[in-house]
């Protein structure tokens, strides 16, 4: 193998450019030759994409985002946008491709290597966690950090204001963060999409926990299971006790990678071009129980069970 292509596509997640660090580094390390893609899907139907050296990867191992840019891609569901992608990988020799992403990005991947059997390679990127048979993503560690900073400080305010805050944190399909963070910070509750939830039952416990002296409570909703600022309207209704909304957003998809965000990543970009070096394709490279596996992309992509039931009655039982 003499040329192969890395690209990012998806959500960002902090860590992905230590990912393309090590990607490119230790293919170099081997001769093997890397160009970067950017803008994901986009940027190999686009012929966007640059050969990449030891110098280009220079610094970035503390930045979040990711230098190749990403972006979603609806051209690429097309047969017209996937031949065209065929075509610039034949056009720049390309021999195979590495994929740093999350679920989505493998089932793209997935597809496409099934139609034009180009080698494929996943690393496991995602802050939802989200990836079947890995139990750890790159970013997902950084997100978590980055919600609970944040809460910490809602908690100093919420307690010196005697009030009530509803913090809605990012998984769409996903309570993965929402959970970590909610048992991290301690919160009262959690709301995930996993779970169904009951109102009622919950404004119960937040006045007789009010009557009882309880000054303030924090509850963490994952923005796939409901809105913060609703939320926080009916406790209001419900309770006649303030109720505030907060919505962290996008400040948890960035920021510096923290230490193990790194070190996976890192990790992984050596053994995606190890895989492809050994014949490997369709699958993703991730952590599980401590060490380095491939996971076929048909798994991986399958919806994960994170389990939380645990997690989630240990959230009630510390409350």
């Amino acid at each position: 193998m003499k040329r192969i292509a890395v690209l990012t596509t998806g959500g960002d997640a902090p860590g992905m450019n230590a990912a393309i660090r090590a990607v490119v580094r230790y293919a170099t390390n081997k001769n093997i030759e890397v160009m970067g893609v950017f803008r994901g899907w986009w940027g190999l139907i686009n012929e966007e994409l640059k050969l990449f050296n030891h110098r280009s990867v220079s610094g970035i191992i503390n930045q979040g985002g990711t230098i190749l840019k990403t972006q979603r891609c609806l051209e690429f569901r097309t047969a017209e946008g996937q031949r065209r992608a065929y075509e610039t990988i034949k056009k720049y020799s390309i021999e195979g491709l590495i994929i740093i992403g999350g679920n989505g990005s493998f089932t793209a991947g997935h597809e496409f290597y099934k139609k034009y059997k180009v080698p494929c390679i996943g690393i496991a990127a995602s802050i939802d966690n989200d990836i079947n048979g890995i139990d750890v993503t790159i970013g997902s560690d950084t997100a978590i950090n980055t919600a609970l900073a944040a809460i910490d400080n809602i908690r100093d305010t919420a307690t010196s204001m005697e009030r009530i805050f509803v913090v809605e944190v990012m998984g769409r399909e996903s309570g993965y963060i929402a959970l970590e963070v909610a048992l991290a910070a301690g919160c009262e509750d959690v709301i995930i999409p996993e779970k169904q939830f009951d109102l009622s039952a919950m404004c119960h416990e937040i006045v007789n926990g009010n009557i009882k002296g309880k000054i303030s409570w924090i509850i963490v909703v994952a923005e796939g299971a409901g809105k913060a600022e609703e939320i926080a309207r009916q406790i209001s209704e419900h309770t006649g006790l303030e109720t505030r909304a907060v919505v962290l957003g996008h400040i948890q998809r960035g920021g510096r990678p923290t230490a193990a965000s790194r070190i996976i990543a890192l990790n992984l970009g050596e053994a995606a071009v190890e895989c492809l070096l050994n014949g490997q394709t369709d699958k993703a490279v991730g952590i599980a129980k401590g060490e380095i596996v491939t996971v076929d992309f048909e798994f991986a992509i399958k919806k994960k069970d994170l389990r939380v039931d645990r997690l989630y009655n240990l959230i009630k039982v510390l409350t």
